[in-house]
């Protein structure tokens, strides 16, 4: 009850803040979704007293390296490119395992999902994110993808492209390019707040930006941190 006290507060602080945005390229949302089938829980339902909060964001280079998928909205370039998009939102126990799969409905509507779809382009994503781990911190998916979305346009994105090119890249010069992006977070968004999240041979998969209960930057533990700033980094471009 407390979680979903704060999360309608932080929908009405956020109210005012600027439309979100993601950092799609040449975006173009389709018509209508086509119906979904339900999602399937992939783990035991999980509650728990949330904490804090991941804000996951991937980078969509990586994802669809080897995806030629002609269905796929993120990857086909039918809808247009992409750079950093929003995975989710995730809510964090205050002790142990996080909560997950609080409740399977209801369902997003299809407005819901198509019009989410320029900064989370899968819209089986839309619905599993708000199913596994928003049903745990919100009461209906509106509310979750409305705080996850005004959360993400708190923040710009660097370009990760242009910064990929540059020689003997770390972990460390991405985290600064996040902070020199956000001037405006500063010292609001600290250093230890930005998590990295590395695939196979070091090459960039995910940020992770540590909120507490209130909605506000912190720093990440251990685990979501990820390497430290001195690791070698790889950026897939694929723009």
């Amino acid at each position: 009850m407390r979680a979903r006290t704060a999360l309608a507060a932080a929908l009405v602080a956020l109210a005012s803040g600027t439309p979100a945005l993601a950092q799609a390229y040449q975006c173009s949302l389709p018509a209508r979704i086509a119906p979904l089938p339900p999602v399937r829980p992939d783990g035991p339902m999980r509650r728990a007293p949330i904490g804090g909060y991941t804000l996951a964001a991937s980078w969509s280079p990586e994802f669809c390296r080897g995806d030629r998928d002609p269905a796929s909205l993120q990857c086909s370039g039918r809808a247009g490119r992409f750079g950093f998009v929003l995975h989710g939102l995730w809510p964090e126990a205050a002790n142990g395992p996080p909560p997950q799969w609080c409740a399977l409905l209801p369902r997003p509507q299809p407005e819901t999902i198509r019009s989410g779809l320029c900064i989370t382009p899968v819209p089986r994503l839309i619905e599993h994110e708000w199913a596994k781990h928003g049903s745990c911190m919100a009461q209906s998916p509106e509310a979750y993808w409305g705080i996850a979305r005004q959360l993400w346009a708190r923040f710009r994105w660097p370009d990760a492209d242009a910064l990929s090119r540059r020689p003997g890249l770390t972990v460390g010069d991405l985290r600064e390019a996040i902070l020199l992006a956000n001037p405006a977070a500063i010292p609001a968004l600290p250093r230890a707040a930005i998590g990295v999240t590395l695939g196979r041979g070091g090459w960039l998969r995910e940020l992770r930006i540590c909120h507490n209960r209130a909605y506000r930057p912190e720093p990440c533990d251990r685990a979501r941190f990820g390497p430290p700033d001195s690791a070698p980094l790889k950026i897939w471009r694929g723009l």
